[in-house]
């Protein structure tokens, strides 16, 4: 006998379409990559044609983005708005904001929280050390991917296919000296990032600007956010700086479990 409408178990197929919209957005989120409507149908068990209609919907609010090949669907600008807001939630802002002051005061140098947004990083908090001479990139501020070090650490932790669709059309603008602008340079740079763990700017977004970053990561081991510390390099050297990991990556963890 069937069951009463009340008591039937809910599935990705049987569910309302507000529950099959949020699946839909879970399944691209967890992804970390663009999806195509069949990846997203096979996904959630749902006919192409369902799929098809809750995308098209999707799109409309802003939820959902194209990708440049039209055939795939990415996190649109409300999604991650949504989840930047949910991220800087008031009282566990206020906790993230103790975990950079405590870093700051045991390293004596400006540390910053970011996370990836699109192509580019977004500063999500910042804490100042209490020196004359620093530079002051406020929260919200979006700087570059391929030239800071939490930007290039975030290219590294990426799945592969997700940075090479970012490299392939990130104009890699040249800063200082030191920038990397050679797609092949910048790879090879991820590989090596990827390997140990931390990201390092060697003034390639500002000349007599160091940073040295290492990620924050989720429960799956994805880096969703990054710490960085970052100086100028008449105080304080690259090599200084990386002997500051331990307390950077101490740092980190206490992050992760603020996410």
């Amino acid at each position: 006998m069937e069951r009463p409408p009340e008591t039937r178990p809910t599935t990705a197929a049987t569910g309302s379409s507000a529950e099959r919209s949020l699946r839909l957005l879970a399944a691209l989120a967890s992804a970390g990559r663009a999806l195509s409507l069949a990846d997203l149908a096979t996904h959630l068990g749902l006919p192409k044609a369902t799929a098809h209609r809750l995308c098209a919907q999707l799109l409309e609010s802003g939820f959902l983005a194209r990708e440049i090949d039209e055939r795939f669907f990415v996190a649109g600008p409300a999604l991650r708005q949504l989840a930047l807001d949910t991220l800087n939630h008031d009282s566990v802002r206020g906790l993230r904001h103790v975990v950079l002051a405590e870093l700051v005061a045991q390293i004596g140098e400006t540390c910053n929280f970011t996370t990836l947004d699109g192509a580019s990083v977004l500063y999500l908090d910042r804490v100042e050390a209490p020196w004359p001479w620093r530079l002051t990139l406020d929260v919200g501020v979006h700087v570059p991917l391929h030239c800071t070090a939490s930007g290039k650490l975030f290219l590294a932790l990426m799945p592969r296919e997700q940075r090479e669709a970012l490299l392939a059309h990130l104009p890699l603008q040249r800063l200082t000296a030191n920038t990397l602008t050679s797609r092949k340079a910048l790879r090879a740079e991820c590989e090596q990032i990827a390997e140990r763990g931390c990201s390092v700017d060697r003034e390639e977004f500002i000349l007599g600007l160091i940073a040295v970053a290492v990620p924050v990561l989720d429960p799956q081991g994805r880096a969703r956010a990054a710490i960085a510390v970052h100086a100028p390099s008449a105080r304080l050297t690259l090599d200084a700086a990386l002997k500051k990991l331990a307390a950077l990556r101490e740092a980190a963890v206490k992050m992760s479990a603020l996410l």
